[in-house]
């Protein structure tokens, strides 16, 4: 399983309030943004609780959880109004779907979503929506996701070891990703890898998907490098500004 994010990083610093400027606030031609953030498999997702929190300040927010990502929180510790009805899993898939013309959650899912934020995007995940798998409730999502709707975001935040990260495979993966989006890869993206500095180093593409970058830092397996999943005021503010491009026409 692919581990991103630091061990003696306590959640508590991960910075769940807002940054200045980055609240979006609706009008009476535009409502809020709806996110749709997707927890995989990295230990990372100890973190979604005050992802979730930031997020829910400036948008609508559901979660779809893979069975690794539940290894890593309860989901009633999440701040949502109604986390029974707002917190999707694999069996969610079936539970609700008895005979033809029933909702089809992935399906309703994806027609809901404004963003879908795959935040931690583990190795594992990363590899399934690249080669357009879809054997989880959230790889199809993303398998039916409309990539040339320019009024629509898939934002992806890696967090793994550093040896996957550097592993060639994930840049061919990203790149894949990226041109689904229309931003031609890394040939043609304005983007780090964080390097040793440990900066966060966000991807912010002319297409519909966009990568934030991981960081380096202390990870959970004890190991020093670039692998971490970026900071949640990176994370949320890239989201903002990507909403802040969006029509969101209310309905």
């Amino acid at each position: 399983m692919a581990a991103g994010g630091e061990e003696s990083d306590g959640v508590g610093e991960a910075g769940c309030g807002r940054q200045e400027g980055s609240e979006v606030m609706p009008s009476p031609l535009r409502r809020r943004p709806r996110v749709l953030l997707g927890l995989t498999g990295s230990v990372a997702s100890i973190k979604a609780a005050p992802l979730v929190a930031a997020l829910a300040l400036i948008a609508d927010v559901k979660v779809v959880a893979t069975a690794a990502a539940t290894h890593f929180f309860d989901a009633a510790d999440l701040p949502l109004v109604d986390p029974g009805a707002n917190v999707f899993a694999d069996e969610d898939e079936w539970r609700t779907w008895r005979v033809v013309g029933d909702p089809v959650v992935h399906i309703e899912l994806r027609r809901w979503a404004d963003i879908l934020l795959v935040a931690p995007l583990s190795a594992n995940t990363l590899a399934k929506l690249a080669n357009g798998m879809c054997d989880n409730l959230l790889t199809c999502v993303v398998r039916a996701w409309d990539f040339g709707d320019e009024e629509k975001r898939v934002l992806l935040a890696p967090a793994m070891n550093t040896c996957m990260w550097e592993s060639p495979f994930t840049r061919r993966h990203l790149d894949a990703m990226l041109d689904l989006g229309g931003s031609g890869g890394s040939g043609g993206e304005k983007r780090g890898t964080g390097g040793d500095g440990g900066g966060d180093s966000v991807s912010i593409s002319g297409g519909t998907v966009g990568v934030i970058d991981p960081v380096a830092k202390v990870l959970a397996c004890g190991d020093v490098g670039n692998g971490a999943m970026a900071s949640v005021d990176t994370i949320v503010a890239t989201v903002a500004l990507h909403a802040g491009n969006l029509a969101l026409a209310a309905d």
